[in-house]
């Protein structure tokens, strides 16, 4: 995914939930000032099966079908601390920093990548949380436009980054788990974010030619008005 290709999508966000590009890239900028360089070659995934694990309600039953031991990990927020509690070790975290700080702490210090995100919301936790971490495995990422050691892969919930992550990172194809787009628990602004997230994955296999089993059903309700016609 390059920035050009993103921008029109990006832009869409910002206008759906009234963000603020500049404080997207304030806190982008922070981040870049406290991460180095990471090498993704580190998370290269070709030719393997990526299980992309979603923190959904309905993540420990759907393990029960996925196959977690020839292929890659690549898990959103708090379903790591699930995974681990069903002995599943993860090969990447992808967060903002929103709810497990200890476990991104407990990962990166243990030589595992987690990449964490910098959006406009999420200053004070960069400020406060990366600097306790080791750098040497944080992959940086944003939504707004690359800058230094902060990437732009695609993406927008920790969820669909990680589809996008793998997408980049050479996945022959991906395995969802974990993902409920229909959680009627979840808050109106995350409800929000999750038909974002159903969209971009739209995108996505669309992109790859590939057909994600977590959209069978649900393709013909998906808006995709503001996607880039490929």
């Amino acid at each position: 995914m390059n920035f050009t290709t993103w921008e029109p999508v990006y832009g869409a966000i910002l206008a759906d939930f009234g963000f603020d590009r500049a404080s997207d890239e304030h806190v982008r900028d922070r981040l870049a000032d406290l991460v180095g360089p990471f090498d993704l070659d580190r998370l290269d995934v070709t030719g393997e099966t990526v299980v992309i694990a979603g923190a959904g309600p309905s993540l420990e039953t759907d393990l029960d079908a996925a196959d977690t031991t020839d292929g890659s990990v690549f898990a959103a927020s708090t379903a790591v601390d699930r995974l681990q509690e069903a002995g599943i070790a993860v090969d990447c975290m992808i967060t903002d920093l929103d709810k497990n700080p200890e476990t991104v702490r407990v990962l990166t210090a243990a030589g595992t990548p987690v990449a964490v995100h910098a959006h406009g919301d999420n200053g004070p936790l960069v400020e406060e949380i990366v600097p306790t971490l080791d750098i040497e495995h944080v992959l940086a990422t944003t939504q707004a436009a690359p800058a230094g050691p902060v990437v732009n892969l695609g993406g927008f919930t920790d969820g669909d980054r990680a589809a996008f992550l793998a997408d980049h990172c050479g996945a022959s194809s991906l395995q969802f788990v974990g993902w409920d787009f229909d959680d009627e628990s979840v808050a109106p602004m995350k409800k929000r974010k999750l038909v974002w997230a159903e969209r971009l994955l739209y995108w996505l296999e669309r992109r790859r030619g590939e057909r994600f089993s977590v959209l069978d059903g649900r393709r013909d309700g998906i808006d995709t008005s503001v996607l880039p016609v490929d």
